[in-house]
Parts: C-alpha cells; sequence; structure tokens
C-alpha cells in the first residue's frame, strides 16, 4: 500500500531542520537493515526523539512505525497523522494488544521504534529498561537496532521551553551493530546487554558533540557527571 502520509511529513520535518539550521552529526546509518524487521531501540530525551529516531533510517529507505503512548493518539493534530503514518498506540493499562500489533509488524517486516525507559530521563542518563522490546524481537525472530541520540534535549524536552529559534544547535546520532536476540537467552540478559550498548553508543555521541554550554545558565542540558546543571539520576526519577 502506498505512503501517502508518512513522506510528506519526512519532508516537513527536513524542512524544519533546515529552517533551524540543525547541525547532524549522524554514524552508523549502515547498520540499519535495507529490508526485513527489526526493533529500533532509543535513549529518550526529548519530545522529538521519535522524529530524530526515524531520521536515522532514511539513508536505508526504510520508515520506522513507532510505538508511542495513546494520548498523542487522541490529540486533534498530532492523532491522525501518527495513525496514517502507522505507527503503534500504546495503552499502559493494557498494552497486550499493542504488542500484537508490533509483533504482526515485525513479521511483515517492519522496523518497529521502541523507547525502553518508557519516559524521558530528565537526567538526560540512562534509566532502566523495560524487557518488551527484547521479548518482541526475540518473539519475532527479529535483530534489536541500538540508537543514541544527543542534543535533541535542546530542542523541546520535559520541564523546559521549547526553543525553535535558528541557534545552529548539533544533534548527534549514532547507530550501533544489530543485536542479536535468540529466544534462548532470557528476556532480561538480552534487555541488559542491549541498555549496556545504548549507554556505550550515548557515551560515543557525547564525546563527539561539538558544543558545550554558553554559561551557567545554559548547562541545564549536561547531565550531572559532565559537570551540566540536570537534575541527578535519583532525583530526576523520584
Amino acid at each position: 500500500m502506498a505512503e501517502l502520509v508518512y513522506p510528506p511529513v519526512i519532508g516537513a520535518a527536513r524542512t524544519l531542520f533546515k529552517a533551524l539550521d540543525l547541525r547532524f552529526d549522524i554514524a552508523g546509518t549502515e547498520n540499519i537493515p535495507r529490508r526485513g524487521g527489526a526493533v529500533l531501540v532509543s535513549n529518550h530525551i526529548g519530545y522529538l526523539d521519535f522524529v530524530f529516531a526515524g531520521f536515522a533510517a532514511r539513508p536505508a529507505k526504510r520508515l520506522v512505525r513507532f510505538m508511542a503512548k495513546e494520548s498523542v493518539f487522541r490529540h486533534k493534530v498530532s492523532g491522525p497523522l501518527m495513525r496514517a503514518m502507522k505507527h503503534i498506540p500504546v495503552d499502559r493499562g493494557a498494552g497486550v494488544e499493542a504488542y500484537k500489533h508490533a509483533l504482526k509488524a515485525l513479521r511483515s517486516g517492519e522496523i518497529i521504534g521502541v523507547f525502553p525507559e518508557a519516559t524521558i530521563s530528565q537526567s538526560f542518563t540512562l534509566k532502566n529498561f523495560k524487557s518488551g522490546a527484547a521479548r518482541m524481537a526475540q518473539e519475532a525472530g527479529v535483530p534489536l537496532l541500538p540508537v543514541a541520540l544527543w542534543g535533541t534535549q535542546r530542542l523541546w524536552t520535559k520541564g523546559h521551553k521549547r526553543d525553535f529559534g535558528r541557534n545552529h544547535f548539533p544533534i548527534t546520532i549514532r547507530v550501533g551493530e544489530q543485536l542479536s536476540a535468540d529466544p534462548a537467552e532470557s528476556a532480561v540478559s538480552v534487555t541488559e546487554r542491549l541498555r549496556e550498548r545504548v549507554h556505550e553508543l550515548l557515551e560515543a555521541a557525547q564525546r563527539a558533540y561539538p558544543a558545550k554550554p554558553k554559561g551557567p545558565e545554559d548547562s541545564w542540558w549536561l547531565p550531572a557527571h559532565l559537570g551540566g546543571t540536570a537534575p541527578a539520576p535519583a532525583r530526576a526519577n523520584s
């Protein structure tokens, strides 16, 4: 079936990126499979992360179907767009249907995008991962694609006003090698391996990031262990 909505939305996003003069540094896109199912797993630091994680799959000419909270699909603007792009609504009180939907999509050769931290990390460090992504990959017989994003929190994140000015913000994206999800291995063990790999990619993205805070008032987007003023993980996640 023809994709009538997703490509124009990508085009609109690219226009926005150009208008904001975002500076992209993307590495590892060769790890995105050209065909077949996969579970793309990313850290979560900003409201637009699904846009940037999906953008990493464009060199492979792939569209990513993200699992997102059901409330996004009820919004009068985002709802119709999300449904038309075949993203998957997740009701956290009854997630079985979303899980089945994702499995069917994976088995039909789609890439499903998941944020295993479930919510934005306000410390900008990795929270614990839920095991759903690993279980889906195991059951569908597809690989896991670890992704790390950095810089996206500066545009729009929880607890801060969005900043869509022409600030030339760098956006760093790292895509890791595919991880196998052997059904013989426990989902907990697969998830631990996956989180470790995303953590490595995140640290690599942070090291490569070319910008530094302009002053103390601009250090909010850096985690405490890197000298920033973002809340420590224990306080951010309490």
